[in-house]
């Protein structure tokens, strides 16, 4: 790409807006930054979840809480990262309407680490990842109908192939999971995760159109001030969950029988939770920065490295099933970046016209 490309930003969007007010090395910068904070970040809690069930952990609440309880941590970047001064060109939303959209993103947040955490809780990291990138699938439907999102052979073709490659997780027989899972609460865990991946991409879709609908702000403090009070309203409702239910009388024998050590299981909570915020905040910027399907598709190359830390890590047995089911991900995940390519290449061109109409002129 050479100086005078442009990369590819759909006209119109918060998106745009974002690309515009950075300088072109910043806006990179931004992008790489948080595709590092996702992959990182996404690849590390699963292993720690999975480490958390195996060494004894039971607390589906617990894997729910950590997942958005480091959200204080952000505070940091928050009042660090200095925000550039803009003039407001729109009516500032109220205080209600921001709020009322926190609270029910953060309720949805809530529910989405809850089935997630089912999902981990009766899966392998290996097959819990592969299920995850069915999420791109559902993306592509989701941000059809609520973010204008337009429908190709090539996105067609990969929601087909991702829905292919979930399936064959559904009914693979010889799945190795964790020791003495019955297929019921295999099934099970197969249904939370599915279900858990299409509420995480209507999340991310509601998300985008927040920022280019409500907030209409065009700095990078506004992600960060998303994934804080989502993240509070998530955290609140799983710390009711974990009282509700009772699992909290649960805690300090299951920290005293942990297979590692109490401090072991201290600290396994500990970075799971920082792992997480790590993650949120590059999907959150990528949302910001480029788009919700964007954000979905890093995720989905994140996903695809977990099942090889998870055989390194968890000697998970990569059966045939398994390997092909991965094949078809990385298949679907290469239909949508060539997808890319071909939208990027297609907006280049057009920019290209405008600017040879003006020299033209001049």
């Amino acid at each position: 790409m050479t100086d005078n490309e442009e990369p590819m930003i759909a006209p119109g969007t918060m998106s745009e807006l974002a690309f515009n007010k950075y300088k072109r090395w910043q806006w990179w910068f931004l992008v790489a930054l948080s595709i590092g904070f996702l992959i990182i970040g996404q690849s590390a809690a699963v292993i720690l979840g999975r480490f958390y069930y195996d060494q004894g952990g039971n607390s589906k609440w617990m894997a729910t809480l950590v997942q958005t309880a480091g959200f204080p941590l952000l505070f940091i970047p928050l009042y660090i990262i200095p925000s550039p001064a803009e003039a407001s060109t729109s009516v500032s939303p109220s205080i209600k309407v921001i709020v009322l959209i926190y609270f029910c993103l953060g309720v949805l947040i809530a529910a989405d680490n809850m089935l997630y955490s089912t999902g981990l809780l009766y899966l392998s990291a290996s097959t819990y990842s592969l299920i995850c990138a069915s999420q791109l699938a559902f993306n592509a439907v989701f941000s059809y109908f609520i973010n204008a999102q337009k429908f190709t052979a090539l996105i067609i073709n990969s929601t087909v192939v991702l829905t292919f490659s979930a399936s064959l997780l559904a009914i693979n027989e010889d799945s190795q999971e964790p020791s003495g899972l019955s297929q019921g609460k295999y099934l099970i865990g197969f249904l939370c995760t599915l279900g858990a991946s299409a509420m995480y991409s209507l999340l991310l879709s509601l998300m985008q159109l927040t920022f280019e609908k409500v907030l209409k702000k065009e700095t990078f403090s506004v992600v960060l001030e998303m994934q804080i009070y989502t993240s509070l309203v998530a955290t609140g409702a799983a710390v009711i969950g974990l009282f509700a239910s009772g699992e909290w009388r649960t805690m300090h024998g299951e920290m005293e029988s942990f297979g590692k050590g109490q401090v072991a299981y201290v600290m396994t909570l500990v970075w799971t939770a920082i792992a997480w915020q790590v993650c949120s905040v590059g999907v959150v910027g990528l949302i910001f920065l480029v788009s919700s399907l964007y954000s979905n598709v890093i995720s989905t190359v994140s996903l695809a490295v977990t099942p090889i830390a998870a055989v390194i890590v968890f000697h998970d047995k990569m059966n045939g099933v398994k390997i092909i089911s991965m094949l078809l991900a990385l298949w679907g995940f290469a239909s949508y970046i060539y997808q890319n390519y071909l939208d990027d290449a297609k907006t280049r061109r057009a920019q290209a016209v405008p600017r040879s109409q003006h020299d033209s002129a001049c």
